[in-house]
Protein backbone atom coordinates (compact mmCIF):
# COMPACT_ATOMS: atom_id res chain seq x y z
CA UNK A 1 0.00 0.00 0.00
CA UNK A 2 0.79 3.51 -0.87
CA UNK A 3 0.13 6.30 1.52
CA UNK A 4 -0.43 9.90 1.08
CA UNK A 5 -1.20 13.31 2.55
CA UNK A 6 -4.69 14.27 2.47
CA UNK A 7 -4.45 17.77 1.11
CA UNK A 8 -2.62 19.75 3.00
CA UNK A 9 -2.89 18.30 6.48
CA UNK A 10 -0.41 16.10 7.93
CA UNK A 11 -2.48 13.46 7.88
CA UNK A 12 -1.60 10.09 5.92
CA UNK A 13 -4.16 7.85 4.19
CA UNK A 14 -3.95 4.84 1.90
CA UNK A 15 -4.28 5.62 -1.57
CA UNK A 16 -7.62 3.56 -1.93
CA UNK A 17 -10.37 4.43 0.48
CA UNK A 18 -13.36 1.99 1.81
CA UNK A 19 -16.64 2.98 0.96
CA UNK A 20 -18.50 1.80 3.69
CA UNK A 21 -21.45 2.74 2.30
CA UNK A 22 -22.62 -0.92 1.26
CA UNK A 23 -22.17 -2.12 4.79
CA UNK A 24 -25.43 -1.75 7.22
CA UNK A 25 -28.75 -3.79 7.46
CA UNK A 26 -30.27 -4.44 3.43
CA UNK A 27 -32.59 -1.95 2.71
CA UNK A 28 -32.42 -0.14 5.78
CA UNK A 29 -31.99 3.62 4.13
CA UNK A 30 -35.69 3.97 2.75
CA UNK A 31 -35.04 0.23 1.17
CA UNK A 32 -32.74 1.95 -1.70
CA UNK A 33 -29.80 -0.28 -1.04
CA UNK A 34 -31.00 -3.57 -0.58
CA UNK A 35 -27.53 -5.33 -1.65
CA UNK A 36 -25.82 -3.93 1.67
CA UNK A 37 -23.62 -5.93 3.61
CA UNK A 38 -25.05 -6.82 7.45
CA UNK A 39 -21.64 -7.46 9.94
CA UNK A 40 -21.46 -11.01 8.78
CA UNK A 41 -20.66 -10.13 4.94
CA UNK A 42 -19.16 -7.17 5.75
CA UNK A 43 -16.65 -9.01 8.05
CA UNK A 44 -14.47 -10.37 5.53
CA UNK A 45 -14.30 -7.45 2.95
CA UNK A 46 -12.64 -5.12 5.62
CA UNK A 47 -10.52 -8.09 6.63
CA UNK A 48 -9.10 -8.10 3.05
CA UNK A 49 -8.80 -4.18 3.31
CA UNK A 50 -6.92 -4.21 6.37
CA UNK A 51 -4.77 -6.93 5.07
CA UNK A 52 -4.02 -4.88 2.21
CA UNK A 53 -2.64 -2.25 3.99
CA UNK A 54 -5.84 0.54 3.84
CA UNK A 55 -6.37 2.43 6.48
CA UNK A 56 -8.98 4.57 5.64
CA UNK A 57 -12.60 4.22 6.28
CA UNK A 58 -15.13 6.32 5.22
CA UNK A 59 -19.07 5.97 5.99
CA UNK A 60 -22.16 8.43 6.63
CA UNK A 61 -24.99 8.57 9.20
CA UNK A 62 -27.15 8.15 6.77
CA UNK A 63 -26.09 4.79 4.76
CA UNK A 64 -28.52 1.92 6.14
CA UNK A 65 -29.85 4.87 8.66
CA UNK A 66 -26.85 4.87 10.54
CA UNK A 67 -25.77 0.78 10.53
CA UNK A 68 -23.10 1.11 8.53
CA UNK A 69 -21.27 3.49 11.26
CA UNK A 70 -22.28 0.79 14.16
CA UNK A 71 -21.40 -1.99 11.94
CA UNK A 72 -17.97 -0.02 10.62
CA UNK A 73 -17.21 0.56 14.26
CA UNK A 74 -17.74 -2.71 15.83
CA UNK A 75 -15.30 -4.06 12.57
CA UNK A 76 -12.75 -1.80 13.79
CA UNK A 77 -12.55 -2.77 17.76
CA UNK A 78 -12.93 -6.32 16.56
CA UNK A 79 -10.19 -6.70 14.65
CA UNK A 80 -8.14 -4.74 17.18
CA UNK A 81 -7.03 -1.69 15.16
CA UNK A 82 -4.84 0.93 16.40
CA UNK A 83 -6.97 3.92 16.14
CA UNK A 84 -4.07 5.77 15.99
CA UNK A 85 -3.38 4.93 12.78
CA UNK A 86 -6.75 4.61 11.15
CA UNK A 87 -8.42 6.83 9.55
CA UNK A 88 -12.16 7.13 10.07
CA UNK A 89 -14.70 9.60 8.12
CA UNK A 90 -18.54 10.17 8.08
CA UNK A 91 -20.69 12.85 6.84
CA UNK A 92 -24.11 14.55 7.89
CA UNK A 93 -26.80 16.46 6.05
CA UNK A 94 -29.53 13.96 4.74
CA UNK A 95 -32.50 12.97 6.76
CA UNK A 96 -32.32 11.04 9.87
CA UNK A 97 -35.65 11.58 11.22
CA UNK A 98 -37.61 11.98 8.88
CA UNK A 99 -40.47 14.28 8.67
CA UNK A 100 -38.97 16.21 11.97
CA UNK A 101 -38.41 19.77 11.53
CA UNK A 102 -34.58 19.72 13.09
CA UNK A 103 -34.37 16.15 11.62
CA UNK A 104 -31.80 17.19 8.52
CA UNK A 105 -29.52 20.18 6.67
CA UNK A 106 -26.67 21.75 8.34
CA UNK A 107 -28.13 23.95 11.35
CA UNK A 108 -25.57 24.23 13.90
CA UNK A 109 -28.42 22.15 15.90
CA UNK A 110 -28.37 19.37 13.35
CA UNK A 111 -24.50 19.29 13.13
CA UNK A 112 -23.73 19.40 16.92
CA UNK A 113 -26.71 16.42 17.47
CA UNK A 114 -25.72 14.05 14.40
CA UNK A 115 -21.89 14.34 15.34
CA UNK A 116 -22.62 12.86 18.83
CA UNK A 117 -25.35 10.28 17.36
CA UNK A 118 -22.42 9.36 14.99
CA UNK A 119 -19.62 8.79 17.40
CA UNK A 120 -22.17 7.06 19.57
CA UNK A 121 -22.96 4.60 17.06
CA UNK A 122 -19.16 4.22 16.22
CA UNK A 123 -18.30 3.87 19.60
CA UNK A 124 -15.56 5.56 18.66
CA UNK A 125 -14.40 9.37 21.00
CA UNK A 126 -13.60 11.32 17.56
CA UNK A 127 -13.89 11.14 13.94
CA UNK A 128 -10.94 12.07 11.69
CA UNK A 129 -12.69 13.69 9.08
CA UNK A 130 -16.34 15.00 9.72
CA UNK A 131 -17.90 15.94 5.78
CA UNK A 132 -21.04 17.58 4.87
CA UNK A 133 -22.61 15.61 2.90
CA UNK A 134 -24.63 17.94 0.64
CA UNK A 135 -24.75 21.95 0.79
CA UNK A 136 -27.53 23.01 3.25
CA UNK A 137 -29.21 26.15 0.70
CA UNK A 138 -31.48 27.05 4.04
CA UNK A 139 -28.54 27.26 6.56
CA UNK A 140 -26.23 30.41 6.26
CA UNK A 141 -23.01 29.22 5.40
CA UNK A 142 -21.46 31.20 8.50
CA UNK A 143 -23.50 29.35 10.39
CA UNK A 144 -22.16 25.81 8.94
CA UNK A 145 -18.57 26.62 9.52
CA UNK A 146 -18.89 28.07 12.97
CA UNK A 147 -20.47 25.01 14.11
CA UNK A 148 -17.90 22.58 11.87
CA UNK A 149 -15.41 24.72 13.24
CA UNK A 150 -16.50 24.15 17.04
CA UNK A 151 -16.84 20.32 16.22
CA UNK A 152 -12.80 20.08 15.28
CA UNK A 153 -12.48 22.44 18.48
CA UNK A 154 -14.46 20.39 20.57
CA UNK A 155 -12.24 17.19 19.58
CA UNK A 156 -15.13 15.35 18.12
CA UNK A 157 -13.42 15.55 14.75
CA UNK A 158 -10.01 16.24 13.61
CA UNK A 159 -10.33 17.62 10.20
CA UNK A 160 -13.31 18.85 7.95
CA UNK A 161 -14.03 18.08 4.64
CA UNK A 162 -17.56 18.75 2.09
CA UNK A 163 -18.69 16.76 -1.13
CA UNK A 164 -20.52 17.25 -3.66
CA UNK A 165 -21.30 21.49 -4.69
CA UNK A 166 -20.30 24.07 -7.38
CA UNK A 167 -16.70 25.09 -7.21
CA UNK A 168 -17.86 28.89 -5.93
CA UNK A 169 -19.87 27.43 -2.76
CA UNK A 170 -16.84 25.54 -2.15
CA UNK A 171 -14.44 28.19 -2.21
CA UNK A 172 -17.04 30.73 -0.79
CA UNK A 173 -17.27 28.09 2.01
CA UNK A 174 -13.51 28.38 2.97
CA UNK A 175 -13.27 32.09 2.35
CA UNK A 176 -15.30 32.71 4.94
CA UNK A 177 -13.83 29.91 7.06
CA UNK A 178 -10.75 31.64 6.57
CA UNK A 179 -11.70 35.15 7.51
CA UNK A 180 -13.20 34.56 10.43
CA UNK A 181 -10.22 32.65 11.69
CA UNK A 182 -12.59 29.14 11.40
CA UNK A 183 -11.39 25.50 10.27
CA UNK A 184 -11.29 25.15 6.29
CA UNK A 185 -12.33 21.93 4.97
CA UNK A 186 -9.15 20.36 3.74
CA UNK A 187 -11.01 17.56 1.57
CA UNK A 188 -13.60 17.50 -1.23
CA UNK A 189 -15.52 14.37 -2.04
CA UNK A 190 -17.08 14.51 -5.79
CA UNK A 191 -18.13 11.85 -8.18
CA UNK A 192 -15.44 11.77 -10.62
CA UNK A 193 -15.31 8.36 -12.91
CA UNK A 194 -14.48 8.10 -16.61
CA UNK A 195 -18.39 8.66 -17.24
CA UNK A 196 -18.53 11.84 -15.51
CA UNK A 197 -15.80 14.06 -15.31
CA UNK A 198 -17.71 17.57 -15.36
CA UNK A 199 -15.44 17.93 -12.12
CA UNK A 200 -12.24 18.71 -14.17
CA UNK A 201 -13.76 21.97 -15.66
CA UNK A 202 -13.72 23.97 -12.21
CA UNK A 203 -13.75 22.26 -8.88
CA UNK A 204 -10.91 19.84 -9.72
CA UNK A 205 -8.43 23.36 -10.94
CA UNK A 206 -9.67 24.94 -7.51
CA UNK A 207 -8.83 21.57 -5.56
CA UNK A 208 -4.98 21.54 -7.03
CA UNK A 209 -4.88 25.35 -6.74
CA UNK A 210 -5.39 25.28 -3.12
CA UNK A 211 -4.21 21.73 -1.92
CA UNK A 212 -7.25 20.52 -1.34
CA UNK A 213 -7.71 16.31 -1.08
CA UNK A 214 -9.73 15.05 -3.77
CA UNK A 215 -11.13 11.93 -2.76
CA UNK A 216 -13.68 10.84 -5.32
CA UNK A 217 -17.03 8.74 -4.77
CA UNK A 218 -18.11 5.97 -7.59
CA UNK A 219 -14.86 5.97 -9.49
CA UNK A 220 -16.77 2.28 -10.84
CA UNK A 221 -20.06 4.66 -11.16
CA UNK A 222 -21.77 1.83 -9.01
CA UNK A 223 -20.09 -0.70 -11.25
CA UNK A 224 -20.58 0.74 -14.64
CA UNK A 225 -17.16 1.14 -15.56
CA UNK A 226 -16.49 -2.02 -14.28
CA UNK A 227 -17.76 -4.91 -16.20
CA UNK A 228 -19.13 -4.90 -19.82
CA UNK A 229 -21.96 -2.83 -21.06
CA UNK A 230 -25.52 -4.34 -19.62
CA UNK A 231 -24.31 -6.66 -17.55
CA UNK A 232 -26.46 -7.96 -14.77
CA UNK A 233 -24.75 -8.09 -11.53
CA UNK A 234 -26.48 -8.89 -7.85
CA UNK A 235 -26.12 -5.55 -7.11
CA UNK A 236 -27.29 -4.15 -10.23
CA UNK A 237 -29.97 -6.06 -10.52
CA UNK A 238 -31.93 -4.55 -7.24
CA UNK A 239 -30.32 -1.61 -7.31
CA UNK A 240 -32.74 1.58 -7.71
CA UNK A 241 -29.58 4.51 -7.05
CA UNK A 242 -27.55 3.90 -9.80
CA UNK A 243 -30.59 4.69 -12.43
CA UNK A 244 -31.44 7.79 -10.75
CA UNK A 245 -27.75 8.98 -10.95
CA UNK A 246 -26.76 7.67 -14.46
CA UNK A 247 -29.55 6.32 -16.21
CA UNK A 248 -30.59 9.45 -18.20
CA UNK A 249 -27.25 9.42 -20.01
CA UNK A 250 -26.88 5.71 -21.33
CA UNK A 251 -26.49 6.89 -25.04
CA UNK A 252 -23.44 9.13 -23.95
CA UNK A 253 -21.60 6.80 -21.71
CA UNK A 254 -22.04 3.60 -23.49
CA UNK A 255 -19.25 4.39 -25.96
CA UNK A 256 -16.53 5.18 -23.17
CA UNK A 257 -17.56 1.99 -21.36
CA UNK A 258 -17.30 -0.10 -24.74
CA UNK A 259 -13.81 1.54 -25.26
CA UNK A 260 -12.42 0.89 -22.08
CA UNK A 261 -13.33 -3.05 -22.23
CA UNK A 262 -11.71 -2.84 -25.50
CA UNK A 263 -8.35 -1.15 -23.91
CA UNK A 264 -8.58 -2.94 -20.77
CA UNK A 265 -8.74 -6.45 -22.57
CA UNK A 266 -5.40 -5.43 -24.76
CA UNK A 267 -3.80 -4.39 -21.49
CA UNK A 268 -4.86 -7.87 -19.74
CA UNK A 269 -6.32 -5.77 -17.15
CA UNK A 270 -9.93 -5.88 -15.66
CA UNK A 271 -12.22 -2.97 -16.72
CA UNK A 272 -12.03 -1.90 -12.85
CA UNK A 273 -8.67 -2.21 -12.63
CA UNK A 274 -8.02 0.31 -15.30
CA UNK A 275 -10.88 2.49 -14.51
CA UNK A 276 -9.10 2.87 -10.50
CA UNK A 277 -5.90 3.03 -12.65
CA UNK A 278 -7.02 6.20 -14.96
CA UNK A 279 -8.16 7.60 -11.74
CA UNK A 280 -4.73 7.75 -10.17
CA UNK A 281 -3.02 8.72 -12.44
CA UNK A 282 -4.64 11.94 -11.95
CA UNK A 283 -2.13 14.29 -9.59
CA UNK A 284 -5.49 16.26 -8.08
CA UNK A 285 -6.53 12.92 -7.19
CA UNK A 286 -5.54 11.60 -3.36
CA UNK A 287 -7.62 8.40 -2.61
CA UNK A 288 -10.60 6.89 -4.52
CA UNK A 289 -13.49 5.29 -2.63
CA UNK A 290 -14.17 2.17 -3.12
CA UNK A 291 -16.74 0.65 -2.30
CA UNK A 292 -16.99 -3.53 -2.36
CA UNK A 293 -19.66 -6.09 -1.57
CA UNK A 294 -16.72 -8.63 -2.07
CA UNK A 295 -13.20 -9.17 -1.06
CA UNK A 296 -11.98 -9.18 -4.53
CA UNK A 297 -13.18 -5.79 -5.32
CA UNK A 298 -10.69 -4.91 -2.41
CA UNK A 299 -7.72 -6.85 -4.37
CA UNK A 300 -8.35 -5.36 -7.58
CA UNK A 301 -9.16 -1.89 -6.47
CA UNK A 302 -5.36 -2.09 -4.20
CA UNK A 303 -3.31 -3.56 -7.79
CA UNK A 304 -4.46 -0.82 -9.70
CA UNK A 305 -1.99 1.45 -7.41
CA UNK A 306 1.03 0.16 -9.61
CA UNK A 307 -1.02 -0.05 -12.69
CA UNK A 308 0.90 2.74 -14.98
CA UNK A 309 -1.17 3.75 -17.94
CA UNK A 310 1.20 5.45 -21.08
CA UNK A 311 -0.30 8.79 -22.11
CA UNK A 312 -1.63 7.39 -25.27
CA UNK A 313 -3.91 4.72 -23.35
CA UNK A 314 -5.43 7.93 -21.43
CA UNK A 315 -6.38 9.59 -24.23
CA UNK A 316 -7.83 6.38 -25.74
CA UNK A 317 -9.87 6.50 -22.83
CA UNK A 318 -10.83 9.69 -22.30
CA UNK A 319 -11.72 10.27 -26.21
CA UNK A 320 -15.42 9.39 -26.28
CA UNK A 321 -16.21 11.21 -23.29
CA UNK A 322 -18.88 14.43 -24.10
CA UNK A 323 -20.28 17.53 -21.48
CA UNK A 324 -22.91 15.77 -19.41
CA UNK A 325 -26.17 18.02 -17.80
CA UNK A 326 -25.21 17.81 -13.77
CA UNK A 327 -28.43 15.80 -12.44
CA UNK A 328 -28.83 13.74 -9.81
CA UNK A 329 -25.70 14.86 -7.89
CA UNK A 330 -26.72 18.22 -6.77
Amino acid sequence: MKYVKLGKSGMDVSRICLGCMSFGKPGQENGVFPWAKDYDGAKEIFREAVEQGINYFDTANVYQNGTSEEITGRLIRDFGLDRDEIVVATKVHFAMREGKPNGAGLSRKNIMTEIDHSLKRLGLDYVDLYQIHRLDHDTPMEEIMEALHDVVKSGKARYIGASTMFAWEFERLNQIAERHGWTKFVSMQNQYNLIYREEEREMMPLCADRGIAVVPWSPLAGGRTAHPWGTVTARNSVDRVSPMVWGSTDAQDRPVVDRLEKVAANLSYSMAQVSLAWMLSKPYVTAPIVGATSPVHIKEAVSAIDITLSSETIKELEALYVPHIKTGVF
